[in-house]
């Protein structure tokens, strides 16, 4: 396999900050496959998190479309709305393709397709940081999933993780598991039964 190590070169960046959000920094890095790796930071500490990454089908479907929309890689726009919401946090979206490379950076547009770029890479922020903190639990700290499965149950009731599927089969492992409390195992199954139910929904 002559080009394996281009392979598994990542081609889009997304970073977002702000000093003052709990997670004051995330750097998402992926390859077309949607293969690729999650660093963040929390604000009250220095050390950097960095955890491996699979975006699924679906997502990658998303983020391709959006960028192709754009014409990210000719386009000049500035996507930057008039006014400056840095309070939002500032996001930076970088895209590379043979020996070509864009940058922009914007914390709020009103450019439909780049809005769907910057929510994409919001809810797959918030899926692997859940993920993160739900194994933390499972490991140090179980008395903190009950509030974490809460957690992820209102960001699924707001769509607000990336691909909800991709959750079930790790949502099947939780519930199982018998170092965190039972309230938590049981609100697991439940969240498994709810987004099978909104699949079904949505595929008729």
């Amino acid at each position: 396999q002559a080009n394996s190590n281009t392979a598994n070169k990542p081609v889009y960046f997304y970073e977002f900050s702000q000093p003052n959000f709990l997670v004051s920094k995330i750097i998402i890095e992926h390859d077309e496959q949607g293969k690729g790796k999650i660093t963040f930071l929390k604000k009250d500490s220095d050390e950097e998190i960095t955890d491996p990454i699979q975006l699924t089908a679906a997502t990658m479907e998303k983020i391709k479309n959006a960028y192709q929309t754009l014409n990210f890689l000719d386009s000049t726009e500035n996507y930057q709305y008039e006014k400056d919401y840095s309070h939002l946090g500032n996001m930076k979206f970088t895209f590379k393709k043979d020996t070509r490379a864009r940058t922009a950076v914007f914390n709020w547009t009103e450019n439909k397709d780049a809005r769907v770029l910057a929510d994409e890479y919001r809810k797959i922020g918030q899926q692997y940081v859940w993920i993160f903190e739900i194994n933390l639990s499972r490991e140090n700290q179980p008395l903190n999933a009950p509030r974490l499965m809460d957690t992820l149950d209102s960001y699924l009731r707001r769509d607000e993780v990336s691909d909800a599927m991709q959750m079930i089969p790790f949502l099947k492992e939780l519930s199982n598991d018998e170092r965190i409390p039972l309230i938590a195992r049981n609100h697991a199954a439940r969240l498994i039964k709810d987004i099978e139910k909104k699949a079904e929904k949505a595929a008729k």
